[in-house]
């Protein structure tokens, strides 16, 4: 079951002022749309097809987990979703049948500026250790833009990984790998940094899951307290190792990493 990554969301406060600080990392944003529920996103592309989604909410939407995070927690990452690699049913189907509680296929929309309409479906787990599943029913060149829109002055071109906090290394790298389809590549315990990792490959990009294990980790622990498990940090391929404001991020965890 081959899948890539399909968009990482980033809740914020003030979709305008993310809009700005991204551009002044060096992001070509691009304005999303305004969805049913009330919320506004605003989009950065990448080369390799994945994209981040800036996301905002006009009200409280009290049953929605994004807003929750982003209510109790503040701004910063709340999920990621893979992209599958067949039919979106099958995919849910199987996951379904490997013992894992998932909701859908539910169906999505936005209306862009323009008033161009964007369908999408997904399926999505009640647990956040594990990403949702997005495929599209318009065509996909609406809802994730091709050209030179994915060009970004920082130089950045894609995903290179997602680091995801779990509370249960065992419980979620079984999730993973029901999800995927695959073994991971590496599990174990990083001596003296306090957390159990466990890593999956989708063709360029890592996963990797960490749980925290001791007093060397607290950032982690911290995270896990304030804002659950998920998406804890982001990587990109770009032309030099360096970490973006977290300020300027608005609470996101991104760096830049060399392609080697």
């Amino acid at each position: 079951m081959t899948q890539s990554i399909d968009h990482i969301v980033i809740a914020v406060a003030d979709l305008d002022a993310a809009v700005a600080d991204y551009a002044s990392l060096g992001f070509t944003v691009l304005p999303g749309g305004e969805h049913p529920r009330g919320s506004r996103n605003a989009l950065v592309v990448l080369a390799d097809g994945a994209y981040l989604e800036i996301i905002a909410f006009a009200r409280p939407v009290p049953g929605f987990r994004w807003w929750k995070v982003l209510d109790e927690a503040g701004s910063g990452l709340v999920d990621y979703a893979l992209l599958p690699a067949g039919s979106l049913d099958e995919h849910t189907a199987r996951i379904r049948a490997a013992g894992i509680a998932i909701e859908g296929p539910i169906d999505g929309e936005r209306l862009q500026p323009d008033g161009t309409r964007i369908a999408w479906r997904s399926s999505r787990p009640p647990e956040p250790d594990i990403p949702f599943l997005c495929d599209d029913v318009t065509p996909r060149a609406l809802r994730v833009p091709e050209g030179k829109v994915r060009r970004h002055a920082n130089g950045v071109t894609g995903v290179a990984g997602i680091t995801v906090a779990v509370r249960d290394l065992a419980a979620s790298v079984a999730r993973y790998k029901a999800l995927t389809g695959q073994e991971p590549i590496a599990t174990g315990a990083v001596p003296g940094l306090g957390f159990g990792l466990a890593q999956f490959r989708l063709g360029r990009q890592m996963l990797s899951l960490a749980e925290p294990r001791g007093e060397a980790c607290e950032g982690l622990t911290r995270h896990l307290g304030r804002r659950g498990q998920g998406a804890y940090a982001i990587s990109f391929f770009g032309p030099a190792d360096r970490c973006l404001d977290r300020a300027l991020a608005h609470g996101a965890r991104l760096e830049i990493v060399r392609a080697l």
